[in-house]
């Protein structure tokens, strides 16, 4: 073991304010959460509409228990593929506006299946310097030659776009994970278009947050038919987990025979895919609308309380508020006093985000109270002055 030098560099990583370590909740209730007697309000989660605890999925997932039981039993392909995932990707074809669509059992292994899936030796990715890690490592993974252009720079954008070489993929997120500021999506589908490139645009976190029916930042501003692969989540805004490739039928055949964590990975549950084609539908319902009314007048009362604090925050709306910091111990101490407060904001260090960008992650959701935001606004403006 010493050969590997493993204690040397969990030391490093304590030296460097960047240790991480699970700790483990004993119960979650909606935005409260508790662990040892004490109990938090959770700024955190992704849960954006409030729904992963909700009557609706509790009642879905016991429906479905009822009528399939536990796992699927094997893959896909070998034969766990049953009439319910096949009628949730049709919903979620109808979602986006596909022809088709594919889920997987998680965001990641849509990425690390469908990029090397397309593209691979002699092709390019260009991906936008934020993208997630699963597109990148996705990216890597394919053996296709990888171009970075810094966050939204369209100029960088359309320099790589005229060198690139073979099949020429595009990717980065609609609404960015860490930042919760918006791609200059507009632009660089007419760059793509112009460029004869492909589009991989990853939803995650505008799925059931942005857009008519919360179909995303792409419906939104209306470009959704010329983006060629539509990926998201299942896990945020949706309140379960999985995840999904849109896009034509020919793709979506192409990722059954060559997506390898779609062909090697046992199915979802049944049950699992019963409820989540519960929640699009409900997505999509006037209760969808509501609940979105409230994520961003919540996001909006808080933007508001922590510019008193001299906060800024990208102008989309949003659910996802940095408060960066910079330094990582800075960065730490004030995520340990917000928790001594009562809530619950990890802090987000390197490799996450870029060395000396280390922040605070406010996430917001539907099942917010405005007292709740009140009194993070007021801890935390006592927390970034101290």
């Amino acid at each position: 073991m010493d050969a590997w030098n493993i204690g040397t560099q969990l030391d490093e990583l304590r030296a460097q304010g960047l240790w991480r370590e699970l700790r483990p909740l004993d119960e979650v209730d909606g935005v409260i959460v508790r662990a040892g007697g004490r109990e938090w309000i959770n700024f955190s989660s992704n849960d954006y509409l409030g729904l992963a605890g909700s009557s609706e999925i509790c009642t879905a997932l016991e429906e479905g228990t009822a009528k399939y039981g536990g796992g699927s039993g094997a893959s896909r392909l070998v034969c766990g593929t049953h009439r319910v995932h096949v009628e949730l990707e049709e919903a979620l074809a109808d979602f986006k506006g596909t022809e088709a669509a594919l889920s997987f059992s998680s965001g990641f292994a849509v990425a690390l299946g469908t990029i090397p899936a397309l593209v691979g030796v002699g092709d390019t990715i260009i991906l936008d310097k934020l993208c997630h890690a699963c597109l990148v490592d996705a990216a890597r993974l394919s053996g296709a030659t990888i171009r970075v252009f810094p966050h939204n720079h369209l100029e960088k954008l359309e320099r790589l776009l005229k060198m690139a070489k073979g099949r020429v993929l595009v990717v980065t997120e609609s609404i960015f994970s860490m930042d919760g500021d918006a791609a200059l999506l507009r632009e660089i589908v007419e760059l793509k278009d112009k460029h004869g490139a492909w589009l991989l645009l990853d939803e995650a976190h505008a799925v059931g947050v942005l857009g008519p029916q919360g179909r995303g930042l792409a419906a939104e501003l209306d470009v959704a038919q010329r983006v060629d692969l539509h990926m998201g989540t299942m896990s945020k805004a949706l309140g379960l987990s999985g995840g999904y490739l849109a896009a034509s039928r020919q793709v979506i055949d192409l990722l059954v025979n060559r997506a390898r964590s779609f062909i090697y990975s046992t199915a979802p549950p049944i049950h699992q895919a019963y409820a989540l084609g519960v929640v699009v539908k409900l997505v999509r319902s006037a209760q969808g609308d509501i609940l979105r009314k409230a994520l961003h007048d919540n996001a909006a009362q808080t933007k508001s309380l922590l510019s008193v604090a001299g906060v800024e925050f990208p102008t989309t709306p949003a659910a996802i508020l940095p408060v960066i910091l910079g330094d990582e111990r800075l960065a730490m101490q004030a995520s340990d006093r917000l928790r001594e407060a009562g809530f619950l904001i990890p802090c987000i260090r390197y490799p996450t985000v870029a060395r000396g960008t280390a922040r605070l992650r406010i996430t917001v959701s539907a099942s917010h109270t405005a007292c709740q935001i009140e009194s993070l606004g007021q801890i935390l403006q006592s927390a970034l002055q101290s």
